[in-house]
């Protein structure tokens, strides 16, 4: 799911859902999944006892899955939900207590860490705890290094076997501070921040700077904005620009347009390949 217009669908059906689609119209509540999240090793949970004072603690997860707590001793929590340790732990409790109020979270999601891949100061695995959003978790990666490209791309993997895969535009995310796209992260999600990418065409004959030209792999390229960066047509130009390419069959074609009828909207200016190669002639008229 790469358009815009699906982000809504994409939030919903992460957090939570157990269908491959829901229809929201606006993102839920960042932490709406936090009772469905299934407890593993080495994360960490926080538990509140209303009337015993010594049950307000904190536990890490033993590799084997338990927790040991005052009273009662040992606790399975691997494989289960929150609400469900929680009501296991009332239960136990009710040889001390009538109807204890029993509070149960994870507060360290260490068995699922966030993985954040590509270009980022610090790419690897992030142990959350609480609420993170997108930003949070590439600020605590370092941020993003010189090479990083346009996309991030956020793949979540839900218990089902589903996956999907949300596309952010940096822009979005840093230089407009949009909200919108500072979408909550939550346990075993991917952030892939991929490098940029150059591709070369070749602007050979009367410009200012002929020769092999540089653009990024978001980058779309115009005749226009290609004889914008060579530095403009000579005054010895020919307004007949040829434009060479190779096709997927291995074949060379060659196409002629009009430069003055791009330039005054006659004729559409036509969106150059990689490794293109634009032939401007010298007029001789």
């Amino acid at each position: 799911m790469r358009l815009r217009a699906a982000l809504f669908l994409w939030v919903a059906a992460a957090i939570g859902a157990s269908a491959a689609v829901f229809a929201q119209e606006t993102p839920p509540n960042p932490i709406a999944n936090a009772n469905e999240y299934t407890i593993g090793p080495r994360d960490v949970v926080e538990i509140h006892v209303l009337e015993l004072q010594e049950m307000n603690l904190e536990r890490r997860v033993s590799d084997s899955g338990s927790i040991d707590l005052p009273l009662i001793g040992q606790v399975n929590v691997a494989g289960s939900t929150a609400p469900e340790v929680r009501d296991r732990i009332a239960s136990a409790l009710t040889k001390y207590v009538n109807h204890p109020n029993v509070l149960f979270s994870v507060k360290e999601y260490n068995n699922k860490p966030v993985s954040v891949l590509g270009a980022v100061l610090k790419p690897g695995s992030l142990s959350i705890s609480g609420k993170w959003t997108l930003m949070q978790a590439i600020t605590a990666a370092g941020g993003l290094n010189d090479k990083a490209g346009r996309k991030i791309l956020v793949l979540r993997r839900a218990d089902n076997g589903m996956s999907d895969t949300l596309e952010v535009d940096t822009e979005d995310l840093f230089q407009n501070a949009t909200d919108l796209w500072n979408i909550p992260i939550l346990p075993a999600d991917v952030i892939n921040i991929p490098p940029k990418q150059s591709f070369t065409i070749f602007c050979i004959g009367e410009v200012k700077g002929s020769g092999a030209i540089q653009f990024e792999s978001t980058d779309r390229v115009t005749l226009l904005s290609l004889i914008s960066k060579a530095g403009g047509l000579s005054d010895r130009a020919s307004k007949k620009i040829r434009i060479k390419r190779r096709g997927p069959d291995g074949k060379d074609f060659e196409q002629v347009v009009d430069f003055g009828k791009i330039l005054s909207g006659q004729v559409e200016d036509p969106v150059l390949q990689p490794n293109d190669v634009v032939v401007i002639k010298q007029s001789f008229f």
